[in-house]
């Protein structure tokens, strides 16, 4: 799916001419696809802002566009993590729990849950900006909330300006990416494969780690 993505966005934008450059990315198609990452974390949602602030960048009066895009990521992710989290509640409030629940759990590694957890009670909601803007970092923190208990209101407070934060810097991505080349297709391309690149980050380190026989640490 991730493939697919990808390659549909740099389809799109390449040799496409600059003031139909936003078919490349749709807001509808933006909107539910970054929705539908923040549910399950299968979907590139950072490469996919990025690579919409590129193609509005390319466009003749880029301000109207960029901001819509802006928005749109933030809502949608905001409402993709207010999703996950109520399905999460049910989950921790039924006896037989349930897949959401189950599936945030799997992509918590202990050490990163319990390194989440103590984020959590030191800096209370404040901590949920942060884990949008560090790669992995979502999931653990949402589960150390899910697993204190955390009141819904709660997570709004940390999870509005955590959007915010989070789509205003893959925005940025983008439009860094979008000014270093003359074409939509090659600043997509940087762009996609910069937060791709970091999203990676985490994972590739942790596997260092144990093959060398040590623990992972936390993050």
């Amino acid at each position: 799916m991730i493939g697919s993505v990808v390659d549909q966005v740099l389809g799109a934008a390449r040799g496409v001419p600059p003031e139909s450059t936003q078919q490349a990315v749709t807001y509808p198609s933006l909107f539910l696809l970054v929705v539908f990452g923040s549910l399950v974390p299968v979907v590139p949602t950072g490469a996919l802002v990025s690579g919409a602030a590129v193609v509005a960048i390319h466009q003749s009066m880029p301000v109207v566009p960029l901001l819509a895009v802006f928005g749109i990521a933030a809502l949608a992710a905001f409402l993709g993590d207010l999703g996950l989290y109520w399905l999460g509640q049910r989950g921790i409030g039924s006896r037989n729990g349930s897949r959401w629940l189950e599936r945030l759990r799997e992509r918590a590694a202990p050490e990163r849950l319990a390194q989440a957890k103590r984020q959590l009670e030191r800096h209370g909601v404040a901590v949920l900006v942060v884990s949008r803007l560090v790669p992995a970092g979502r999931i653990p923190v949402m589960l150390a909330c899910l697993l204190s208990r955390m009141r819904t209101r709660d997570f709004v407070r940390g999870a509005a300006p955590a959007c915010l934060a989070w789509a205003g810097t893959y925005q940025l991505i983008g439009v860094a990416g979008g000014s270093l080349f003359p074409e939509p297709w090659e600043g997509v391309a940087a762009a996609v494969g910069l937060t791709l690149l970091l999203s990676a980050v985490p994972s590739v380190l942790r596997r260092l780690r144990r093959g060398r026989g040590g623990p992972a640490a936390p993050h």
